[in-house]
């Protein structure tokens, strides 16, 4: 028989069915002393080893290794099928959907065939460390944290954060973080080792291409994030009114738990805005708003990194930081300075602690998970899916042999006692809500209950259809269409742009290949977040044209990216490997930076250019409105001698007084109001529609002498009409 060579092993190693698959026998005695007389240097395992990282006591050689003849070219020819796929699904005059789903059917094709020749390198999945958890807990601190929350949810009534019941809150969760936590090193160890660094005469710096690779990554990300951004987007929307209202109230001592303004908010926002008004200085405005936005936006990404190195290694972590910092998703729902960027904030470290708790079988990491969850709970409403993907996450585990690895059945036990500790440390963390939502259980539920159910309009359908009709629309939404919201979107157009698209696409069939191959929870659970942390946008059955809503998804964005830098990862080490050294290198930088301009490019030509210009046609101008009045008050007239005249879908006049620093001021006078006027006798301002022909022939009527004056807006069609009264008229 003759016998399997190199190739023939590897092939077998990969292919989708386990029967078939060669087996190295042992050596025998012969073989081992042979190898041992031949051998030059020690051999040496470099199978988990980070990315980049030499083994110690590895040899290293002097001389350059000779160039590898292997060209890696079906791995590359699926790279260039799926980025022609993307393009095509761009919109364009004649776009249609055919030719780009061929063409990832065969970038699909090329995949996996390159994946069954063993072309195509994937990052293993990092080895668990595998611990045992006493299960013990310190039960006196237990005990005093119950009845002290019982404590907790009866003074939280009234809607009120007070000193008093938020310091019972804050020490009846540390009590219970403190009975769970298992100790490590001893605070008065880390407190010596600290007090020995500050008192070094030196400190010797170090910086490395990696060191270099992450700054440059966050310098790139941060100009994305904050470039233009009093700029883009230039207008306020009505929810803007409402949020800075209730800024307003908390920086009038009004702190609330949960603010019911226009069918209720969390409070997270409110209390992070007035903050930032009281350090930085913005006032009252818009650019309060966006700041604490896109902070909100820039400190998922270091999470994100952290959960790339889980799932693989540094580099996976670096491109899905580095893809989803300069994204127009993420980037657009961050700079229009509403709540969204507060969803993906919390879900990255909640999936962090998560997973890095159940792959190195840590409890604390289980009590972190806790903590985000229940802090994000009062941050964006969506998130309250979260716990649903925690629960799905264990239980995959639960279900795969890498639960039963070393400890059999007490692993899995030790999972269920964690999933109960991050479950009743989020809900320490939840209990000002919880007692709002037992007193007001309409209110706190009304905003999902009238997407998710017939409360403000019949089902247009039956709800097991449009499910199904609105999980396609929103899974297609990365290569198709994401939805027609123009507030916090490109509309009609992919969500991903071209690389980032196809790298999302590939990245999903790689980790289906291996899961295929390795059957790991991980794989499975990456997977499966994305739909999960989608639901909020596809469970709108009552209203499905709001579906796809990239802000009710916005957490979706943390394994979007993952997946995108696994599939960067994976190219990026089949080149090194295939071509070996120096081309190998020198090509995979030249291909990385080349798909990184090319994403950069089209990303800032979505957010500075597109969406600023589809922003600005559909937003009205009313921070023009604003200026105008602020300067009549501050010349010949006053603020209160200033209106607009309501018109059916036309500017919020609330905005209108925020714009003009007059906050608490609605500028909205209604036609038949006008006479009523008349007895002021000092200077007087309207400002009217250009189609409102009854209120300019009522200002004509009432105020002969008035001045008319169109404004010329800088945004086309929201020209505006100032009517100008003399003193006296």
């Amino acid at each position: 028989m003759e016998e399997p060579s190199v190739l023939d092993y590897l092939k077998s190693m990969l292919s989708l069915r386990r029967e078939g698959r060669i087996a190295i026998p042992p050596a025998g005695p012969e073989e081992e002393a042979a190898a041992a007389e031949s051998a030059v240097a020690p051999a040496v395992s470099t199978a988990h080893l980070p990315q980049g990282e030499v083994a110690a006591g590895a040899a290293v050689l002097p001389s350059i290794a000779p160039l590898a003849l292997a060209w890696p070219w079906r791995s590359l020819l699926a790279l260039g099928l799926a980025l022609l796929a993307q393009r095509s699904l761009e919109p364009a005059p004649n776009r249609g959907w055919a030719a780009g789903a061929i063409l990832y059917l065969l970038a699909a094709a090329f995949l996996l065939w390159a994946a069954w020749r063993a072309e195509w390198q994937v990052a293993c999945l990092p080895q668990p460390e595998i611990r045992h958890d006493p299960l013990r807990v310190k039960t006196r601190l237990l005990l005093a944290a119950i009845p002290l929350a019982s404590f907790s949810l009866l003074i939280f009534g009234g809607n009120r954060f007070t000193a008093f019941n938020v310091a019972v809150w804050l020490f009846t969760t540390a009590l219970l973080i403190w009975g769970f936590w298992l100790p490590g090193v001893p605070l008065g160890q880390r407190l010596t080792d600290l007090a020995a660094f500050l008192q070094r005469r030196q400190w010797n710096l170090r910086i490395s291409s990696w060191s270099l690779a992450i700054l440059g990554a966050a310098a790139l990300v941060v100009f994305f994030r904050v470039y233009q951004l009093q700029q883009v987007p230039p207008e306020m929307v009505s929810d803007h009114a409402e949020k800075l209202l209730d800024v307003w109230d908390v920086l009038q001592g009004q702190t609330s738990i949960f603010f019911p303004r226009n069918t209720g908010r969390e409070a997270m926002q409110m209390y992070l805005t007035a903050l930032i008004i009281r350090v930085f200085g913005t006032g009252f405005s818009f650019l309060s708003l966006k700041i604490g936005a896109v902070l909100a936006g820039l400190l998922v990404l270091p999470f994100i990194y952290l959960l790339g190195v889980e799932i693989g290694n540094r580099r996976v972590g670096l491109l899905a930081m580095l893809f989803a910092g300069i994204a127009y998703w993420p980037n657009v729902i961050s700079r229009v300075g509403l709540r969204f960027s507060l969803y993906p904030l919390f879900v990255a470290p909640a999936l962090y602690f998560l997973v890095r708790g159940l792959k190195n079988s840590q409890r604390n990491d289980f009590i972190l998970a806790g903590l985000a969850l229940g802090i994000g709970l009062h941050g964006y409403t969506p998130i309250r899916i979260l716990p649903l993907v925690v629960v799905a996450g264990v239980m995959l585990y639960l279900l795969h042999a890498q639960s039963s690895a070393n400890l059999g059945a007490g692993m899995r036990q030790q999972a269920l006692f964690w999933l109960l500790i991050l479950g009743l440390v989020s809900l320490a963390v939840f209990l000002p809500l919880l007692r709002y939502a037992l007193d007001n259980p309409e209110l706190f539920s009304y905003r999902s209950l009238t997407r998710l159910g017939s409360v403000e309009r019949p089902l247009p359908g039956p709800a097991w259809q449009i499910f199904l009709g609105n999980l396609w629309r929103a899974l297609t939404m990365f290569a198709w269409d994401d939805g027609e919201i123009w507030v916090h979107s490109v509309t009609h157009r992919p969500v991903l742009d071209v690389v980032s698209g196809a790298l999302f696409h590939l990245g999903v069939l790689i980790v289906l290949i291996r899961y295929w191959l390795q059957r790991h929870w991980l794989d499975l659970f990456l997977l499966l977040s994305v739909p999960l942390l989608m639901l909020p946008s596809i469970l709108s059955l009552a209203f499905p044209a709001e579906n796809p809503s990239l802000n009710r998804m916005s957490g979706a964005i943390v394994p979007v990216f993952l997946l995108v830098g696994v599939a960067g990862e994976a190219l990026w080490r089949t080149i090194q490997e295939q071509f070996g050294k120096p081309l190998g290198e020198i090509f995979a930088w030249g291909l990385g930076s080349f798909l990184l301009l090319w994403s950069a490019s089209q990303n800032y030509d979505l957010v500075f250019r597109q969406y600023q210009r589809a922003y600005q046609g559909a937003a009205w101008n009313t921070s023009e409105m604003g200026a105008v009045i602020g300067n009549f008050a501050a010349s010949v007239g006053s603020p209160d001698n200033a209106w607009v005249v309501a018109y059916p879908y036309w500017v919020d006049t609330r905005l209108v007084g925020i714009n003009a620093g007059y906050p608490l001021k609605d500028y909205a006078i209604w036609p038949e109001q006008i006479a009523a006027t008349r007895n002021r006798p000092e200077a007087k301002l309207f400002l009217v529609k250009p189609e409102d022909e009854t209120g300019l022939q009522t200002l004509g009527q009432t105020f002969p002498a008035g001045v008319v004056q169109r404004h010329a807006s800088e945004s086309p069609g929201h020209d505006f009409l100032m009517y100008f009264v003399p003193p006296d008229e």
